[in-house]
């Protein structure tokens, strides 16, 4: 199976993995490059994955439903386009002869899913969607910081080397927050120097991994004891315990330049 990231609008990417016949694509917010895409490597689109209902993760849907009639799977309690089969956390979704776990991730939206194939070329697959970025997370738009926490938590649990497949090139604006709440981390620093060379030429710095998101990643790391002290320092009102770290973190985040 390869898996490549098909660019779109300004910072976002449609993961597309095929077998070099059939395809299948995440979250495709427009049709008309991920169409040429196809074409120009002789592609057929058999399904597509949505994580959630913002439209530039379906606005493509129709488009592409039309043109290759494939299947569509997404959200159980979103607005959705029709027609497709609607899953949710604990169910699996079958297609390319692989197996996507569907996790629940409520935060970003109130009913954000998540796609882990257990086993695609020696590694876990995780197609997240806007939950959980490289160095960040998602916006809280519907959603609480108790179910935020407790959905990066649920992606957290997963194997080490787990494939981050998130939806938008955002790793560097995330870095300089990290940097900026975690200023110590040898591993951060490591990491932001490596992504700021594939930036600068032009490539991507995804697919993370769970594992390198565990060590860099403050969103995952409110229980680390020198982040309870960079919150504590920015907002002294930051209540005790990873729910009041993480819950400054992600207020500090919103309006960090």
């Amino acid at each position: 199976m390869t898996l490549f990231p098909v660019p779109a609008f300004s910072d976002n990417y449609i993961w597309v993995l095929h077998d070099g016949h059939r395809a299948i694509a995440v979250d495709p917010g427009e049709s008309e490059g991920l169409l040429a895409w196809l074409n120009s490597n002789d592609l057929r689109l058999d399904t597509i994955l949505i994580t959630h209902h913002h439209g530039d993760h379906t606005g493509g849907v129709a488009a592409l439903r039309t043109a290759t009639e494939a299947k569509v799977f997404g959200p159980h309690r979103e607005a959705m386009p029709e027609p497709l089969v609607r899953v949710g956390g604990g169910e699996v979704v079958e297609a390319l002869c692989l197996r996507f776990e569907v996790i629940d991730v409520p935060g970003h939206t109130a009913g954000h899913i998540a796609y882990c194939c257990p086993d695609v070329d020696g590694a876990p697959l995780l197609f997240c969607g806007d939950t959980l970025f490289s160095a960040g997370c998602g916006r809280l738009f519907e959603g609480t910081p108790v179910q935020m926490l407790d959905s990066l938590t649920r992606l957290a649990a997963l194997p080490d080397q787990a494939r981050v497949c998130c939806t938008h090139e955002y790793t560097l604006s995330n870095l300089r927050f990290a940097l900026a709440v975690d200023p110590d981390n040898t591993a951060l620093q490591a990491y932001s120097a490596q992504c700021q060379d594939l930036r600068a030429r032009n490539l991507p710095t995804l697919p993370s991994s769970i594992g390198l998101e565990k060590q860099i990643n403050p969103f995952l790391r409110a229980h680390v004891p020198a982040l309870e002290r960079s919150t504590r320092a920015h907002d002294p009102q930051t209540l005790p315990g990873s729910l009041g770290v993480f819950t400054t973190l992600r207020a500090w985040k919103n309006v960090f330049q």
